[in-house]
C-alpha cells in the first residue's frame, strides 16, 4: 500500500519486522460456533497484522477479542486506507462466528511517526473529522470496537488532546455499545501522556509490557508494569497484561525459537547464532495468568501469529490456566424441554438483549436450540441465559444477554432435574406452575416442582 507499513509496537521493534517470518455441573465444552466466556469476564486479547498470518489460523475458541493491526490516520482526521481488508472481513466474519469480538487497531508504531496523531488531536474541528472516520470505518466492517495505538503521547499539551480525542471516540462508540481500548506503554516518561481522565472513557487498556525489563518481559518487571498503571487509579478490571509471542534482543518470534528446540517453549531464554535471546515460555505465560486472574482484567499478546500450535501454544496456556486446562469437547445441543412437554424459547427469535426466555410449543427453530457450555452456560442464538439484572429474589425474570462469565448465567443441572443457579441458590422456574404458551421464566425456591424440571439436550 501507498503509506509506510505499520510496525512492530514498539521504539525497539522499529526496522526489524524483516525478521518475522470450568468446574460447573454443565461441564461439557462449547462448540467452535460458541462464545468463548472466561471466569469473572476474564479477557484474552490477541492482535493479528494486517500483513503476515492466516484468519483460519486463529484459535478463535480460546480468545475474546481479536484486535486488526493496523490502520493509520492522517494529520486531517481520515483515515487511510486499510491493508488487506479482504482478510479484516474474513476475521470479522470467522469471529462472529464464534463470538469472539474484533476491533481495528488504530496507529501502532509506525517507524515512530506519531505526527499525524499530533496534528489532529490538536483542534476540536480534525478530532471530529477523525471520530467520524472512525465511526464510519467500525460500521463499514460490521467491528465490535477501536483499539487506540497512538505511541506515544507525550506528557502535557499532547496528553490533554488524547484526553479530548478519547472523550469523544467514547461519545460517539460506547453508548452504540462498541468497545473502546488503547494500547499504552508499560512503564516511564510516555506513561504520563495517559491522563487519569482515559480511564474513565476507555473499557479497558491493553498495558505493553514487554521490550523492556532484563531479562525481556520478566515476570517481576511486567508485574510492576501493571501494578504502576494500578497505582495511578486504573481499576483492576480494565488493566490487561500484555505479553510478548517473540525475543528480544533479535526479535525471533516464538514460533521460530521453539522451531529451533522443543524445549525452548519451557524456558525463558536461550542462545541463538551466539547471543541470548530472552521471551516468556509456557511457564511463565501460564504464572503472569494466574497474577492476573487474581489482579487484573485479562491477558494481551503481540502478536497472534507469532504463536505455535499444540501443546506449546502460549494462547492455549493462557485458556487453560484461566479454564483449568480442560479440553474441549463437543456441546450438546438441542431442545431443553419442561413442563407438559414445552419447549424453552427465545420470544419472537430475537437476538436483543433482554429479549424475554419463556416456554413455547416446540418448533425445532433455532430459537429452541440450546448448547450446553462447559462453563455453566446455556446458549442460543449466540447469547446466554440470563437471570436479570443479576437478581437473586423469588420471581426475577429469565432474559437472553450477551454471554458475559458472571454468576447470573451459570446454570447447574441437579440430580431431581432442576436447574440451579448457584449464585442465587434459586432454581429455573416456568412462573405460576402454568404450561401455556409464552410463560416466562424466572427464577425461584427449588421444590422440584413439574415448572422446575428439565430435560437438557441429549
Amino acid at each position: 500500500m501507498s503509506s509506510p507499513r505499520p510496525r512492530p509496537r514498539s521504539a525497539l521493534a522499529a526496522g526489524l519486522l524483516a525478521l518475522v517470518t470450568a468446574g460447573a455441573t454443565l461441564a461439557v465444552t462449547p462448540t467452535a460456533a460458541q462464545a468463548v466466556v472466561l471466569p469473572d469476564n476474564f479477557k484474552s486479547v490477541g492482535y493479528l497484522p494486517s500483513w503476515t498470518g492466516n484468519v483460519n489460523s486463529v484459535q478463535y475458541n480460546k480468545l475474546t477479542h481479536i484486535n486488526y493491526a493496523f490502520v493509520l490516520p492522517n494529520s486531517n482526521g481520515t483515515l487511510r486506507a486499510v491493508e488487506n481488508p479482504s482478510k479484516l472481513t474474513s476475521l470479522v466474519s470467522l469471529a462472529r462466528a464464534n463470538n469472539v469480538k474484533v476491533s481495528i487497531a488504530i496507529g501502532g508504531w509506525n517507524d515512530g511517526d506519531d505526527s499525524a496523531f499530533e496534528a489532529l488531536a490538536a483542534n476540536a474541528g480534525t478530532r471530529t473529522t477523525f471520530v467520524n472516520s472512525v465511526v464510519s470505518f467500525v460500521n463499514q466492517y460490521g467491528l465490535d470496537g477501536v483499539d487506540m495505538d497512538w505511541e506515544y503521547p507525550d506528557p502535557g499539551t499532547s496528553a490533554n488532546n488524547f484526553s479530548l480525542l478519547m472523550q469523544q471516540l467514547s461519545n460517539a462508540l460506547r453508548p452504540q455499545g462498541k468497545l473502546l481500548t488503547a494500547a499504552v506503554v508499560a512503564e516511564g516518561y510516555y506513561r504520563d501522556g495517559v491522563p487519569t481522565s482515559v480511564f474513565n472513557h476507555v473499557d479497558f487498556l491493553n498495558i505493553m509490557a514487554y521490550d523492556g525489563g532484563s531479562p525481556h518481559a520478566n515476570y517481576d518487571w511486567s508485574i510492576n508494569a501493571v501494578n504502576g498503571w494500578k497505582a495511578r487509579g486504573l481499576p483492576a478490571s480494565k488493566a490487561i497484561l500484555g505479553v510478548p509471542f517473540y525475543s528480544r534482543p533479535g526479535y525471533y518470534t516464538y514460533t521460530q525459537l521453539v522451531g529451533m528446540d522443543p524445549a525452548n517453549a519451557n524456558r525463558d531464554c536461550t542462545t541463538v547464532g551466539g547471543a541470548q535471546q530472552c521471551y516468556n515460555g509456557v511457564p511463565t505465560v501460564k504464572r503472569k495468568t494466574q497474577w492476573a486472574m487474581a489482579n487484573a482484567g485479562g491477558m494481551m499478546n503481540w502478536e497472534l501469529t507469532q504463536d505455535t500450535g499444540g501443546s506449546t501454544s502460549l494462547v492455549s496456556a493462557i485458556y487453560d490456566t484461566v479454564t483449568g486446562g480442560s479440553p474441549p469437547p463437543t456441546g450438546r445441543t438441542g431442545p431443553i424441554t419442561g413442563i407438559a412437554g414445552k419447549c424453552v424459547d427465545v420470544a419472537a427469535a430475537s437476538t436483543a438483549n433482554g429479549t424475554a426466555v419463556q416456554l413455547y410449543t416446540c418448533n425445532g427453530t433455532n430459537a429452541q436450540r440450546w448448547t450446553v457450555g462447559t462453563d455453566g452456560t446455556l446458549r442460543a442464538l449466540g447469547k446466554c441465559l440470563d437471570v436479570t439484572s443479576a437478581g437473586t429474589a423469588n420471581g426475577t425474570p429469565i432474559q437472553l444477554w450477551d454471554c458475559n462469565g458472571t454468576g447470573a448465567q451459570v446454570w447447574q443441572a441437579q440430580s431431581n432435574g432442576t436447574l440451579r443457579n448457584p449464585v442465587s441458590n434459586r432454581c429455573l422456574d416456568a412462573t405460576g406452575n402454568s404450561s401455556a404458551d409464552g410463560t416466562r421464566l424466572q427464577i425461584w425456591d427449588c421444590f422440584a416442582g413439574a415448572n422446575q424440571v428439565w430435560r437438557l439436550p441429549a
